[in-house]
C-alpha cells in the first residue's frame, strides 16, 4: 500500500495539489518540500478502511500491571519540567489505568537523579522505580582507557546506587553517537561498558538498555523505506550513513555485552531492539538467560505479527515485560496495549483513531494472549526484575 502525502500550494488563483507516493523511490535530497512557500506543510492522507470488523473496548485489564518503560523526569522535557507532574497527579493516573507501579527512566545521575528520587520515589513508595544513567561523558576526560577513567564510571554508578536508584538506563547514544576522548565510537561491547554494567549487577541494579533503533532507520533513505513518514519529518533519526555502525553490528554488540555480564539482569528495550524479527529475539533469549525484553514503543511492530508475538510470550512467559514508552503515562496508549494483549480484534488503528499513526503507516491486529500469561506479562516479570522476588 502506498502512502500519499498531500500538499496544497497556492498557484495564481488556483490551488495546486502535489502528491508524493511512498513506493516511488528517490534520493535523500527528495526529502525537501516540493513546492510552495516556507509556510506550507505536508499532510499525510490515511485511507478510510471499508472493512467491517468488531471492536473491543476494555474498561480494565485482566490484572493490574507495572509499566517497566516510561519517562517521568526532566531529561526528555523541552520545558525542563517533570513529565510525571506532581506525585498526586501521577498516583491518580496510575490508579486510572490500573498500574501498581511505573519505572522512571529519567534519573540521570548526581543532583538530577536526586531530584527525581525526592519528587517521586521518596513519597510514592513501591509505585515509582527511578533508574539512573551512567555519565558516559567521563570517557571524554583525560585518558579514556586509563584505570582512573574506568574507576570514575564505576564511582558514578556506585553514587547513584547509594542515592537510591533502582536500576540503570542505557540510551541508544551508546553505539550511535557517544565517543571517547580519542574520538572513537563507544559501542555496548566496549570493555569499559562491560566493566561498569557488570558492577551494576554486583550492586543489584537491573539494566534497561536501548540499542539501535527500528531497522528501517538504517536502510536506504528513499520513499520505499517503510518508515519514510517519520524520517521525512525527523531526518536526524536516519542512521544509514557511513559514520554509523550497521544495525546488525549494534545488536551483536548488545548480545556480547549481556553475555559478558552474567551477574547483571538486562532488559532489552523495544522488544530487545529487534521487534521486526521476533525469531531473532527468541534466539537471543535462548542464548542469554539474563536477558529480558520489554514491549515499549513497538506495538506497531508486534501488531503486524501478533501470532509470532504470542509464540514468543508462550515460549518465554517470564522474560517479556509490559512497557509503553508513551510518556508521560498516556491512558489511551495503555488501553491500546490492553486491547492488543487481550482481544482478537483485527486491523485497527494503534494511534489516535482516524489519524495516521506516528510510527509505521499501517494497521495492526491483536495477539489474544491466553489469560494464564497475562499476570507475568503485565506485572510479575517486572517485579522479579525490579526486586529479585
Amino acid at each position: 500500500m502506498s502512502n500519499v502525502r498531500t500538499k496544497r500550494a497556492t498557484g495564481g488563483a488556483r490551488m495546486v495539489e502535489l502528491r508524493i507516493v511512498a513506493r516511488n523511490t528517490g534520493p535523500v535530497s527528495d526529502m525537501r518540500p516540493l513546492a510552495g512557500g516556507d509556510h506550507e506543510s505536508t499532510q499525510r492522507v490515511w485511507p478510510r478502511p471499508t472493512v467491517v470488523l468488531p471492536q473491543t473496548h476494555l474498561d480494565q485489564p485482566f490484572c493490574r500491571g507495572i509499566d517497566i518503560h516510561n519517562h517521568l523526569g526532566r531529561w526528555l522535557s523541552a520545558e525542563g519540567t517533570f513529565l510525571g507532574g506532581s506525585a498526586d497527579e501521577l498516583a491518580a493516573v496510575l490508579d486510572d489505568v490500573h498500574l501498581d507501579a511505573v519505572v522512571n527512566l529519567d534519573g540521570m545521575w548526581g543532583e538530577e537523579l536526586q531530584a527525581n528520587l525526592d519528587r517521586f520515589d521518596a513519597v510514592m513508595a513501591d509505585r515509582v522505580y527511578t533508574f539512573a544513567h551512567v555519565d558516559w561523558d567521563l570517557l571524554l576526560r583525560g585518558d579514556a582507557q586509563s584505570p582512573e577513567s574506568r574507576q570514575a564510571l564505576v564511582d558514578n554508578l556506585a553514587d547513584s546506587a547509594l542515592r537510591g536508584a533502582k536500576g540503570v538506563k542505557v540510551w541508544k547514544d551508546l553505539g550511535l553517537t557517544r565517543r571517547d576522548a580519542t574520538g572513537e565510537l563507544v559501542l555496548p561491547d566496549d570493555p569499559r561498558v562491560i566493566e561498569v554494567l557488570g558492577v551494576a549487577g554486583d550492586l543489584g541494579l537491573p539494566v534497561l538498555i536501548h540499542t539501535a533503533d527500528p531497522v528501517a532507520f538504517f536502510e536506504p533513505l528513499d520513499r520505499a523505506n517503510e518508515r519514510w513518514d517519520e524520517l521525512a519529518e525527523m531526518p536526524s533519526w536516519w542512521f544509514g550513513a557511513p559514520e554509523f555502525p550497521s544495525f546488525n553490528r549494534l545488536i551483536d554488540a548488545l548480545h556480547t555485552l549481556v553475555a559478558a555480564c552474567p551477574q547483571t539482569t538486562f532488559v532489552g528495550a523495544h522488544v530487545g531492539g529487534h521487534a521486526e524479527n521476533l525469531a531473532a529475539v527468541g534466539d537471543a533469549l535462548h542464548r542469554l538467560p539474563n536477558f529480558n525484553v520489554d514491549t515499549g514503543g513497538r506495538m506497531g511492530e508486534v501488531g503486524r505479527q501478533p501470532r509470532a508475538f504470542r509464540r514468543l510470550v508462550e515460549e518465554f512467559p517470564d522474560r517479556v515485560l509490559f512497557g509503553t514508552d508513551c510518556f508521560p503515562i498516556d491512558p489511551d496508549a495503555v488501553r491500546h496495549w490492553w486491547r492488543f494483549f487481550e482481544t482478537d480484534d483485527e486491523y485497527f488503528d494503534y494511534g489516535t483513531p482516524g489519524e495516521p499513526p506516528g510510527q509505521g503507516n499501517w494497521h495492526i491486529s491483536a495477539a489474544h494472549l491466553p489469560q494464564s500469561l497475562l499476570p507475568g506479562l503485565y506485572r510479575d516479570n517486572a517485579l522479579r526484575v525490579l526486586t529479585g522476588v
